[in-house]
Formats: structure tokens, sequence, C-alpha cells
């Protein structure tokens, strides 16, 4: 028996010839110089090592490192298929969804994946070292262990329109080959946004073109609908826009440590410009995937953490004997609003309470070299104060402040889905990560929304261009007008929903 998950920190994470060390000097001198063997699971304070390419034929380096072509997206295309040896798996998988390709019923149709998966052999996976066979049998494996365990709630779900109990044993046929496979990752055995749900299950349709939404397919699907397809793709069209967001955090970190403010400026403007790509790419989520469809695979993605599915967890068959909670796939597992949280320094604004405390939870949720990045992006950033730097000067406050709406923009939607996509059309009162549904997405959005009023009043009106006046003036009505409407829509949603509202599992 395998007893617990332990995370493996041992493994090398970098290979320092091929990637471009970013290192900043203070009175000449380098600080904090790289060191494969300190950079095991926390990144060094004053450098981190970002890909230059995505070394796309190495498969010993892990799926997913930041870089500045692939971003936050792994830096191979995800292996879609398993090798033969794992045939029996990858059937399973294809005739898995609700809806197959050729019009016919799969297993979660009728509820027959259960039976179907006490034919499945438990497959040794100890001797995988190739790192991109092994992302590809996460995502398959917690795609087969949530469909397993959550197949029973969404049969009643679509009879009754309320999820009962889940399946509380994940069989050893799946719980010790995905632990096994978890622990080589440094995740935990369930499925995440990035690892498995969104980030790593897209193809190509033309492996010559970029990675836009026109040039992409699903490879796993729970429902196998259109607007299922749509909400995963449209995340990793938006990640696709990540390179440029990490290249300009870097250059807004450079500049601010150098004092440079034409630099500083105008790598912020960059910033802005790509996070306006990035909340295009989310708008188009409206015409992708049906409001209405949404409930109909939802339940998939749910976790066993603080959901009522799971009140006593789930034991993991022949991994521990104790029931393991984890949270279920969410948004909130995405790095581009954490890395523009830590740079312009508002996470440490966020209130200090249960809700928050969620978030960091959250956070735990993603590939270990992005928790590497995120941490690093805070410590610089508080360390050389991008935002003193920034409010010194009218013009450097002004383009701080349209990264800080494009962050208020990016949230403010995330709202109007929730709102649109789930409250409107069911009761349940937590999200998928097993958050509450009205109080804590407004937690982050009532932050940069109270930050943008209080920055908005420090600028000198008469020192900005005529150009950065219109941003201000646009900026400064819409935050004070979405502001009154949050504070209202949570008091009402928070009378409909009850007492479920104040209870917070962290």
């Amino acid at each position: 028996m395998i007893k617990g998950i332990i995370k493996n920190h041992s493994q090398n994470l970098y290979r320092f010839d091929r990637i471009h060390s970013v290192l900043f000097r203070k009175n000449s001198t380098l600080i904090g110089a790289f060191s494969p063997s300190q950079s095991k699971f926390y990144a060094q304070s004053h450098n981190f090592n970002i890909l230059k390419d995505s070394t796309e034929h190495d498969t010993t380096l892990p799926s997913f490192m930041v870089g500045y072509k692939n971003g936050f997206l792994p830096r191979q295309d995800p292996l879609a298929k398993l090798p033969d040896r794992f045939y029996a798996l990858e059937h399973l998988l294809q005739n898995m969804p609700i809806h197959l390709p050729n019009g016919g019923e799969g297993l979660l149709a009728k509820g027959q994946l259960g039976n179907a998966v006490k034919d499945l052999p438990q497959f040794d996976v100890s001797d995988i070292t190739d790192q991109r066979l092994l992302s590809a049998l996460f995502r398959d494996y917690t795609f087969l262990a949530s469909s397993y365990l959550l197949e029973p709630c969404d049969i009643m779900y679509r009879e009754r329109k309320s999820y009962g109990i889940g399946r509380e044993i994940l069989p050893k046929n799946i719980a010790i080959p995905l632990s096994i496979i978890a622990n080589k990752l440094n995740a935990f055995p369930f499925m995440e946004y990035a690892l498995s749900y969104s980030l790593y299950n897209y193809q190509r349709t033309d492996s010559t073109k970029p990675v836009v939404y026109s040039n992409l397919k699903l490879i796993r699907a729970f429902a196998g609908t259109p607007s299922e397809h749509g909400f995963i793709l449209v995340h990793v069209a938006m990640v696709a826009h990540s390179g440029n967001l990490i290249k300009y955090t870097m250059e807004t970190i450079e500049a601010t440590q150098e004092k440079d403010r034409a630099k500083f400026n105008n790598a912020l403007k960059n910033l802005s410009d790509t996070m306006n790509l990035i909340n295009q790419e989310m708008e188009t989520m409206w015409e992708r995937s049906n409001s209405d469809d949404y409930l109909k695979f939802r339940t998939f993605i749910m976790g066993s953490k603080n959901q009522p599915m799971f009140p006593n967890g789930v034991i993991y068959e022949g991994v521990s004997e104790k029931p393991l909670f984890y949270r279920g796939e969410s948004g909130a597992n995405d790095s581009m609003i954490p890395c523009m949280d830590n740079l312009l320094q508002i996470t440490s604004k966020l209130p200090k309470n249960p809700l928050t405390e969620v978030l960091k939870d959250f956070r735990k949720y993603r590939p270990t070299n992005h928790k590497e990045f995120l941490d690093f992006v805070q410590r610089s950033a508080e360390e050389v104060n991008v935002r003193g730097f920034a409010i010194q000067d009218a013009n450097s406050t002004a383009l701080y402040l349209a990264n800080m709406d494009q962050i208020r923009a990016f949230r403010h939607r995330h709202w109007n889905f929730t709102k649109e996509y789930i409250i409107k059309n069911t009761t349940h009162p937590v999200a998928t990560g097993g958050s509450p549904i009205v109080t804590w997405l407004p937690n982050q959005l009532g932050t940069i929304l109270d930050q943008m009023n209080k920055i908005g009043q420090t600028i000198d009106y008469n020192k900005l261009t005529p150009e950065n006046k219109i941003i201000i003036d646009e900026i400064v009505n819409k935050v004070n007008a979405q502001e009154r409407v949050l504070k209202r829509e949570v008091k009402f949603l928070k009378q409909q929903f009850g007492s479920s509202q104040d209870r917070v599992v962290i």
C-alpha cells in the first residue's frame, strides 16, 4: 500500500544551458546567482529561469515550464493519444463521454462507466520518466477518476436537478497509478485546471499554425458537446497570449529595478495591451459556450473538498485508508491573474479573511514551475516596489491604473459568467472548487475596485498627457458605478442563498 501522497521535490527542473536566466543587478553585482540544486521547488529571490524556447523535443523536462514562447501553456503540444501499452485506458476514455463524436451515446450517458472500470487493468506506471507521457496519463486518469466518482451525481442531476452523493471509494486500478503519476509531477491526485482539464487538453488541428481557437480541438471530454468544447478551448486561447504577459512582467520589474521611467512606462503599456487581448478572447466565451449548457458538464469538474456530494471525502483504495479531500477544477487555478496581482502588489492588499485564505489554497493547484514563478514575481515586485515607483509619476500611475483596470475587467467578466452560467440556473451553494458561489469572486473584485479608487486619488491630473486624461476619466467613472452595483448584487444574492454563503472551508 502506498501510504499518503507525498510530493517529490527532488527532481531537477532546469537545464541551465537551454534556459534564459533573468538576473537583476544591484550596485553592478549579481544577486542570488542561479544554482540548480537550490531551485528544486522555490525560485531564488532575485532570478528566475524562463525558457527562451520551448525545447519541444526534450521529454526529460516538465511539460509546464514558464517560457517566453509558450507562456503558461505546456512547452510541447499535449500528447493526444496514449501509446498501445495503455490501449484499455485509451479505449475507455474514448467511449466515456455522454455524447460521442459519431452521434452515439457513451458510457456516461446511461451510467455504465462504473461497471466498465472494473475491467480496466491496474497499469504499472512506476517506470515512466517521459514527462510528456506522464502529463498525458495524469490528464487521463484524472478525467477517469472524476467521471467515476461523480457519475451518480450527474445522473441524479439530469433526473432531479439535485446531485445526491458521489462514489466514496476510488478503485485501486485508478487510485494507485494516479497517485504514482501525481507524485512524479508534484501534483495532487485530482483534476487540475492546467495539468488536466484545460491546458493539457487540446490539439492543434494544423501543427504548423499557432495556438488560436480556430486551430484547436479537444482531446478529452465529459459531455462531448460543442459548449464543452468551447468552454475549455477558450481558456487555452486566452493563455496562448501569456508569453507576452510574462515578457512584459519581467520588463516591468527590470525597469523598476533600474529606475528607468521610459522603459517602465513602455512595459506597462505593452502589458495592458496584452491583457486587453486576453480579455477580448475571454469575451468570446459567450458565443462559443452556451450558458444553458454549462451545468450539463459542470458536475464532473467538482471536487471532494467542501462539496455536499462528498461529506466524507474519498478513499483512494490501495493508497490511503483515510479519506482525502481535494478542491475541484477552477479557472481560479490559472496563473495569469495571479501574475498580475503579484506584479502590481494587489495580492498583499486582499482582505485578511477566510475567502482570501481559500484563494491561497486554490493557488496550490497548479504546476510546480508556475508556483515558483508566481512566488518569484511577488517577491521581486515587493523588493523593487513596482507600485511605489509607479505612483511617483502621474503618467506612470495612469498606466499602472490601466493595468489594474484590465484585472478588474477580467474579474468582472468572470463574475458575470458566474451569474449567467451558474447562479441563474442552480441553487447549488458552492462553486466547483468548493468556494461560496456568491461571495468568493466579489472578495477579489471588490478589492481591485477599492485599490483602483485609492490609486486614482494619488494622480496629479494636471500632469497627465491628453491621452492619459481620457483613460483616467473613463476608468474612474466605471469603477465608481461598478462598486455600487457589486455591493447591491452581493447583498441580494446572499439573501437568496442564505447562510450557506457564510460557511467557508479553507
